[in-house]
């Protein structure tokens, strides 16, 4: 028998299970975009009878064509870009500081304010407390109810940069610059923020994943249409081409028409709303992969 690379023949299997598993999990992950992709250019009856598996069948671009011939999708998607760059820097520039404030053990008060953070997360003042403060805000019906609201600063993404600069900016390093005469403010300008690009990129996602997927913001507080997120006005396309499908299926053709493209609306609808954030993602990926391992246990 000859030698195994590995040494042993236990070893040789432990990797063989591991490259399986990784395979079959990336399976169980990947499929279900990929069948999105191509049930969005299939015929919906092929779909709804589970004719497309691994190829699109009744190739259609009819649903992509309906999406973007409605002026609402530009409207929405010009609105939803504003609301998710001004949101997240907004988030960013309120979040960063206050996590470098909080990690400082010099002050005195942070224990006492992180409570109240905290707090927040278990208990808030509920819908009608919380819409009446943006009303008297002058902030309903207006695009800054996007931008400020109660989850411009998530408290989750505060506690994780928080801890990033607790466990990776040493206090030696504020020590030294002080010596030289350093103030905090330059101190937080000069060093902290170049050497944090980790957890910066992943707060950033964090924050631009939900104001790109904010859509509970425009039901609740805004009327005017023109100034609705990409999301409402997906919502309603979906909604009324469901609506049209199953109520003018007694029609006759119409009814036909409308259900055999209505599962390419939808899953239309679904890569329209997602393929941005999808783009942008492999950009910071590098800095997505350093930045998950804040908080871990390091040996």
């Amino acid at each position: 028998m000859g030698k195994f690379k590995y040494g042993k023949r236990s070893d040789l299997l432990f990797d063989i299970m591991v490259y399986v598993t990784c395979v079959l999990v990336f399976l169980v992950v990947a499929y279900p975009l990929y069948f999105v992709v191509i049930a969005s250019v299939s015929d919906s009856t092929l779909v709804s009878t589970g004719q497309v598996l691994l190829f699109p069948k009744g190739i259609s671009l009819f649903g992509y064509q309906e999406i973007f011939s409605d002026s609402r999708i530009w409207t929405g998607y010009k609105n939803t870009i504003i609301y998710a760059t001004l949101g997240t820097l907004i988030s960013l520039t309120f979040t960063i500081p206050a996590a470098y404030v909080l990690s400082r053990y010099e002050f005195k008060a942070r224990r006492f304010f992180m409570f109240f953070f905290v707090f927040t997360m278990f208990f808030n003042g509920g819908l009608i407390p919380t819409y009446l403060l943006m009303r008297d805000l002058n902030l309903v019906n207006t695009m800054w109810v996007f931008i400020f609201n109660p989850a411009t600063v998530n408290i989750f993404n505060l506690i994780i940069t928080r801890t990033f600069f607790e466990h990776t900016i040493p206090k030696e390093m504020h020590e030294a610059a002080s010596i030289d005469g350093c103030n905090h403010f330059r101190f937080f300008l000069s060093i902290v923020l170049p050497l944090s690009k980790a957890v910066i990129s992943v707060i950033g996602l964090y924050y631009l994943v939900f104001h790109w997927n904010n859509f509970f913001t425009g039901l609740i507080y805004v009327r005017d249409y023109s100034l609705q997120p990409l999301q409402i006005v997906l919502r309603d396309i979906l909604i009324s081409n469901q609506v049209f499908a199953e109520g003018a299926g007694s029609g006759g053709t119409a009814g036909g028409y409308a259900q055999r493209y209505a599962d390419q609306i939808k899953y239309g609808v679904i890569i329209v709303s997602t393929l941005p954030v999808l783009i942008i993602y492999p950009f910071i990926q590098k800095y997505f992969e350093k930045g998950v391992m804040i908080g871990s246990v390091k040996g």
